[in-house]
């Protein structure tokens, strides 16, 4: 790679454009005759808007100089129905163009949003939720945006230009000497205006992506900053991403500032030098004055193409950095994906079995979990503690495959969870994760999410297990009562309580409650898991949990300490043989704790 800044530019300028090229084909591949009807139409287009100056020269030359009248008027006839068929071609070819292009925007979309539903947590965290987001939006937008204004505008600029080149030669062959210079000239301004832009479009996406991030986190957290009182030191820092984002933007607006003058200057001089070579021409009898101003034509429509260009070129390199970051996207293989063949377990119980695993994050300096092994049997009640950062909710994850095991096995009814299809280990599991996630709606829409089919039976069964008929009951509208995204019109517990309902409607063999009765008093609590016991009683339960009131009835405790097992047993045996146990419980509920 050079180590001259420039030089790293254009490399990846030309990689980008190679990206760009290779994305946009792939996707209008479908839409090929479309887009060959658009290019044709254009074409014609152009084509009859380069011979109208062909017939106001013989207009001048045959008509108006030789005083023919009728010549006159049947050639403005002619000209006048070339100009309304071309705009009859226009308006279809305009039509077929922006069809083409929100088509294709539409299933880059769909083809990322199904990627990104593939990813693994890992491909996730690697690019970023709002990475993603923009990705999906602004960078499709500007694509999209490109393609729709390439199929219009370009393709009759390209065509008229050459067109025009060919034409003002064909006119005037003395005169186009001027033409050899100025050509070569605006096409080395605008390459040289594409270098300098590209890098400057790939920051701003980047520079994009920084202030989602910070909308986001700003949106999302705005009670902890107003509690700290960090609204002007988060302030500062949107109001640093926005300058940043502003400066660069103005400095990619300089450089198209300063291009379509000098585009403009350079053909403007090469028409005065027309005008001036051409005069002498006229006026020594070498040339026809309908062919100069014909001439003169030309030079106009060529400099209005060049302008036109220069409008398609402005999006080039920013739809040229938004190619290379859906790319991205769209080449990223998930670490985590199905299997060629996926089995399919003899058995559905829920049984679970970890056999000597282990697991790191990317980039950690330990290990997670390291050779955990235990089983987890159906009809009984599992429960799972220790302190904060032991590997709880990993286990969680492993189970559900979210991630792979660095070393062993999690097996899930008998099964190694890498040789099931995602769907088909997920449709037998009831999760209810640790953040309450609600969507916005209703408190029915929410239910059912996870059971589209239940009745309100079912889901007034659901509600008084998970302890949440009554605050239901009382709500405006009951089950039709309106949820706001994330569930931020209801408390904390209610939340839980609407997540646990939500899971019980699975009706699954297998139910994993990530530490969601947190925001519990202790008697709600105990009602919960009482109720939550008969009504998964032929179930696989594991719960979660760092309270030890929460874990002290399950049939079975494991007790993580520093991702390994440090005890399996019931409350009583673990408060006699396990120490890390008995300080949890101690620390929580008190010397002489024993039931």
């Amino acid at each position: 790679m050079p180590s001259h800044p420039g030089g790293r530019h254009r490399r990846f300028s030309t990689r980008g454009w190679l990206v760009l090229t290779k994305l946009l084909r792939a996707y209008l591949r479908p839409h090929t005759g479309q887009v060959l009807l658009v290019v044709l139409l254009l074409s014609v287009q152009a084509a009859g808007g380069l011979y109208l100056p062909n017939l106001n020269a013989d207009i001048i030359n045959r008509g108006v100089l030789d005083g023919d009248t009728a010549y006159i008027w049947r050639t403005g006839g002619l000209m006048l129905g070339i100009a309304l068929a071309l705009s009859t071609v226009s308006v279809i070819a305009i039509y077929w163009a922006a069809r083409v292009s929100m088509t294709v925007g539409a299933s880059l979309r769909a083809t990322i949003y199904q990627r990104v539903q593939r990813f693994s947590a890992r491909e996730i965290n690697q690019f970023g939720t709002a990475s993603l987001i923009t990705r999906n939006t602004n960078d499709v937008q500007q694509v999209q945006a490109f393609l729709q204004v390439a199929l219009t505008l370009l393709v009759i600029a390209l065509v008229t230009s050459v067109g025009g080149v060919v034409m003002a030669i064909r006119e005037g062959a003395a005169l186009s000497v001027l033409l050899m210079v100025a050509v070569p000239v605006m096409a080395l301004i605008i390459a040289v205006m594409l270098a300098a832009v590209v890098p400057l479009f790939r920051s701003i996406q980047s520079k994009v992506d920084r202030i989602n991030q910070l909308l986001r986190e700003q949106i999302s957290g705005i009670r902890v900053i107003r509690a700290f009182l960090r609204t002007a030191t988060e302030q500062g820092r949107f109001q640093l991403a926005n300058f940043e984002l502003t400066r660069t933007s103005l400095r990619a607006n300089r450089i198209f500032a300063v291009t379509s003058p000098v585009l403009v200057i350079v053909l403007n001089l090469s028409a005065v030098g027309i005008i001036w070579f051409g005069g002498h021409l006229v006026s020594r009898g070498s040339m026809p004055i309908g062919n100069l101003l014909a001439f003169v034509t030309y030079i106009l429509q060529i400099l209005l193409a060049v302008i036109t260009a220069v409008t398609v070129i402005i999006l080039i390199p920013r739809a040229v950095a938004s190619a290379e970051r859906i790319t991205q996207v769209l080449s990223t293989v998930p670490t985590v994906a199905d299997p060629a063949q996926p089995g399919r377990p003899a058995h559905v119980t829920g049984a679970v079995e970890f056999r000597n695993v282990s697991f790191a994050y990317p980039g950690a300096a330990a290990p997670v979990l390291t050779g955990v092994t235990f089983t987890l049997w159906p009809g009984q009640t599992s429960a799972i503690i220790g302190g904060t950062g032991s590997g709880k909710t990993t286990l969680l994850s492993l189970i559900l495959r979210f991630f792979d095991p660095a070393g062993g096995a999690v097996l899930v009814n008998g099964l190694d969870v890498r040789k099931q299809s995602a769907e088909e280990l997920w449709s037998g599991v009831g999760l209810v994760p640790q953040q309450a996630f609600l969507f916005g709606g209703t408190v029915a829409s929410n239910l059912r999410f996870a059971g589209p089919h239940a009745t309100d039976t079912d889901l007034w069964r659901a509600l008084g297990v998970a302890q949440a008929l009554d605050f239901v009951a009382s709500m405006p509208g009951q089950l039709d009562a309106s949820v706001d995204q994330g569930g931020t019109n209801l408390s904390g517990g209610q939340r839980q309580r609407l997540s646990i309902a939500r899971a019980l409607l699975t009706h699954a063999q297998l139910y994993l409650f990530d530490d969601c009765f947190s925001a519990l008093d202790p008697a709600t609590d105990a009602r919960l898991q009482a109720a939550l016991r008969a009504e998964t009683r032929s179930a696989t339960v594991v719960i979660v949990a760092q309270r030890a009131s929460t874990v002290m009835r399950a049939d079975q405790i494991i007790v993580l300490d520093a991702g390994q097992i440090a005890g399996v047993g019931t409350h009583r045996q673990l408060l006699a043989a396990c120490e890390p146990y008995r300080e949890i419980v101690t620390s929580q509920l008190g010397e002489g704790t024993a039931a």
